[in-house]
């Protein structure tokens, strides 16, 4: 699938009666104080940089980081201006380094470089009340979701999809795993990352794949800013 058949496709699911209803929640929270996060123009900031001829790989996580500016539109990424990486990108990045010869922790956690080359990084929930997790639970945001996992699946071939924790894991039935990759393991959260994700090496056995499906691997070297 191209961008414009994504940009068809998004156009009409935010046509739906469910999808409207996300929308007229979130503004209904601005109107009553609340801070919501990403702020707007960074919500659909995954679909409006992401390169859909190159998808190779869907990341997922769950909602975005509740801490003030940090949430981006792209799941486990902050804006490149924090200064503290967030403890659960920490493990990611620790997980990299213990994988992939050469990687060095990078002194930021702007994700775009793994965008650059394919990656989609999906949050399942999209919008989260400041300082209160999963506060956009059960709005709706999943269903959107879901449809986009339901789409990747069906439309594309060997995509690489890593499934985090349960919450990420509970999506394993929408994805054809005929035709596509699917890794799993524990949250990189300090609560769960060395329940398995420390020593995964999915970023290896990532590469491995889609080298034998003859697509370009990724580098997932982060360059510092």
């Amino acid at each position: 699938m191209d961008n414009n058949t994504w940009k068809l496709f998004l156009h009409k699911e935010k046509q739906k009666k469910y999808f409207i209803k996300i929308i007229n929640k979130i503004n209904t929270d601005i109107i009553c104080g609340k801070i919501i996060y990403p702020s707007k123009q960074y919500i659909f900031h995954i679909f409006n940089i992401l390169n859909f001829e190159k998808l190779k790989v869907v990341i997922l996580g769950q909602d975005p980081y509740h801490g003030i500016n940090q949430a981006n539109g792209l799941a486990f990424s902050v804006m490149p201006y924090v200064k503290k990486i967030p403890p659960t990108l920490q493990n990611i990045y620790k997980a990299i380094n213990f994988d992939i010869p050469n990687f060095y922790i990078p002194n930021h956690g702007y994700l775009i470089d793994w965008v650059k080359q394919g990656i989609m990084l999906l949050n399942t929930i999209l919008t989260v009340e400041a300082n209160n997790a999963q506060s956009h639970a059960n709005i709706g945001w999943e269903i959107f979701t879901d449809n986009i996992i339901n789409v990747i699946s069906t439309y594309y071939n060997n995509i690489v999809f890593l499934l985090w924790g349960k919450k990420a894991q509970q999506k394993i039935y929408l994805i054809n795993q005929k035709k596509h990759l699917v890794l799993q393991t524990s949250h990189p959260s300090p609560y769960s990352y060395h329940k398995g994700f420390a020593h995964c090496q999915h970023f290896s056995q990532t590469n491995t794949y889609l080298r034998k499906h003859y697509i370009k691997p990724i580098n997932w070297i982060i360059k510092n800013i």
